[in-house]
């Protein structure tokens, strides 16, 4: 048991961060937060104190329940796995959990438990500050118990601390039944936020939410962004917005140039008229002539029809011209004389025909250098370049990827008829520390395929977000004994080991998928059909082993 949760646990000294599957945990000095309790006392008065500290040990106590229910949902005894929390409890230096009875059914949702407590460091913390009293004072590690037991019963389970070394017992007991079983509802209010103080907290909250969502708002559901350079871009954009004035978007494949050219036109003059986007590179050169300009009937064998063109098709609104510096230079001529004199031929036509376009531009391509390689008209450029707005690539706007990603989700949530509750702290971060050479495009790609992958009404976890997971090491993990294995013992292999191995695998033609396989059917074999043991030998967590060997098709035990 302790086994299991110690390979859930992993130390990143390099990085700063400590890991529970992929909850972020904290390692900190419990006379600190000892300070913090007793404050909270003094300030807020005991209700209004054993209320917060209640909720706060709730809130954790959810966190854990989901990663018990996920190792239950992977093969373990019920019971088992919901006592991987009593022990997390313990290894987290919380408190010393012993079992006195639990009673559980989780298809009934029926709950009764019963545990002694030892070293409470709440009851600790509070006779060396306040002495022995009347009440128990173990009020986080309650809210932990409720919240733990709510999240793997699928129910809320309330906890009591029926007695508390800080009133004089011995050691601490507690017993857990569902809420409505206790028949008190002046107990259940600490588990309730309702206090006048918590509500102006949290309309404070609020406020600076909204006032932190006002300029997406601004900008539009689609247009998301406050960083610097996207803040700098869209200031641009929007000073141009009222005018008729050529734009020439300029980034990078994937940054969102259509959709920086749909707002302007959307908020301007001309949103109720046509947004009409052609791809130029993406159009036949012997085509593109026809599909700008439009053909007259006869003007060619097969054109049994006359054909209105982009231009013609975007009077009066906007005609969007995206990868223009892909157009060939015979067309760019063409082009250029369309924007001098508002006029567009059709193939076989006699007589031109005016038309009121707003030109919006864009590439991904350098049109100064393609000038000098004497592939892209310096005419042209001049036309084009009246007025120009950089958009910057997601590499260089990483405050703008948690709005995004919530937005991504958002959107494909409600497309898959799922809800989820968002990424995991280690998914968060393998988000934030990604180059995204792909841009918004590749996060968006991302973002879709995990809300696909992850499990309704639960997390968005870093096996979601890609194809394989990285292969980053596992960093410093917990060996048996509670302590941190470090250097070769805890990859199990030097470098110059790996580095053998790679060779041989690349000599025989090893193809991963294969490797992988057989990764994992070794394992299990060594470890007996034992999930946890197996998970523990490949340097991966128990849930990461059982859903590879349920894509693979391999049997779990």
């Amino acid at each position: 048991m302790v086994g299991e949760l110690l390979s859930l646990l992993r130390f990143s000294a390099g990085s700063g961060h400590i890991w529970l599957d992929e909850q972020r945990m904290l390692l900190m000095h419990a006379r600190a937060f000892a300070e913090l309790r007793r404050e909270l006392l003094d300030s807020l008065g005991i209700e209004r104190a054993r209320g917060l500290l209640v909720r706060m040990g709730f809130a954790s106590g959810l966190r854990d329940g989901e990663v018990a229910v996920r190792e239950r949902l992977a093969g373990m005894r019920a019971e088992d796995a919901f006592m991987l929390g009593p022990r997390l409890h313990s290894i987290e230096g919380i408190v010393s959990v012993q079992k006195v009875q639990v009673d559980l059914d989780v298809a009934t949702k029926h709950f009764y438990g019963e545990f002694l407590w030892e070293n409470s460091w709440e009851c600790e913390a509070h006779v060396a500050d306040f002495g022995y009293g009347e009440d128990p004072q173990c009020w986080s590690q309650i809210g932990y118990a409720s919240g733990y037991t709510t999240a793997f019963m699928g129910r809320l389970v309330v906890f009591k601390e029926v007695e508390c070394t800080s009133m004089g017992d011995s050691r601490c007991r507690i017993v857990g039944q569902a809420a409505e079983a206790w028949n008190d509802e002046h107990y259940l209010e600490y588990f309730r936020q309702h206090h006048v103080a918590e509500k102006l907290i949290d309309f404070n909250l609020g406020l600076q939410h909204l006032r932190r969502l006002q300029p997406r708002r601004e900008y539009d559901q689609k247009l998301v962004g406050v960083s610097p350079g996207f803040r700098a871009a869209f200031e641009l954009m929007r000073s141009a917005v009222d005018s008729a004035i050529t734009v020439l978007l300029l980034g990078e494949t994937g940054v969102g140039k259509e959709v920086f050219a749909r707002w302007l036109h959307d908020n301007g003059p001309r949103g109720k008229q046509p947004f009409i986007a052609v791809n130029c590179a993406a159009i036949p050169a012997d085509l593109i002539e026809a599909e700008l300009f439009g053909v007259e009937k006869g003007a060619y064998t097969g054109a049994h029809h006359a054909r209105a063109g982009r231009f013609e098709r975007a009077h009066g609104g906007t005609l969007f011209l995206d990868e223009v510096g892909d157009l060939p230079l015979a067309m760019q001529v063409k082009l250029l004389r369309v924007l001098q004199t508002g006029e567009v031929e059709r193939l076989g036509a006699e007589q031109p025909t005016k038309v009121d376009v707003r030109i919006v531009a864009a590439t991904n391509v350098n049109l100064q250098q393609a000038m000098q390689a004497g592939k892209f008209r310096t005419d042209l450029f001049y036309r084009l370049n009246t007025f120009p707005i950089q958009i910057p690539p997601l590499r260089e706007r990483t405050a703008d990827i948690p709005a995004l990603v919530a937005r991504f989700v958002e959107k494909y949530s409600a497309l898959y008829g799922k809800k989820l509750r968002g990424l995991t702290d280690k998914a968060a971060l393998d988000v934030h520390k990604h180059a995204w050479p792909g841009n918004i495009r590749e996060l968006e790609n991302v973002i879709e395929r995990a809300v696909l992958l992850a499990p309704d009404h639960g997390d968005i976890e870093a096996c979601h977000l890609w194809m394989q997971p990285p292969g980053a090491p596992l960093d410093n993990q917990l060996d048996a004994s509670g302590k941190v294995a470090t250097g070769a013992s805890a990859s199990g292999a030097d470098a110059s080991e790996l580095d053998a191995l790679c060779q041989r695998v690349l000599e025989q033609n090893i193809d991963i998928a294969s490797l992988e396989q057989r990764l994992m059917q070794t394992a299990m074999q060594r470890a007996k059909g034992n999930l946890s043991q197996a998970a523990r030998l490949l340097g991966i967590t128990r849930p990461q082993l059982a859903y590879r060997l349920k894509k693979e098709g391999l049997p779990t035990s």
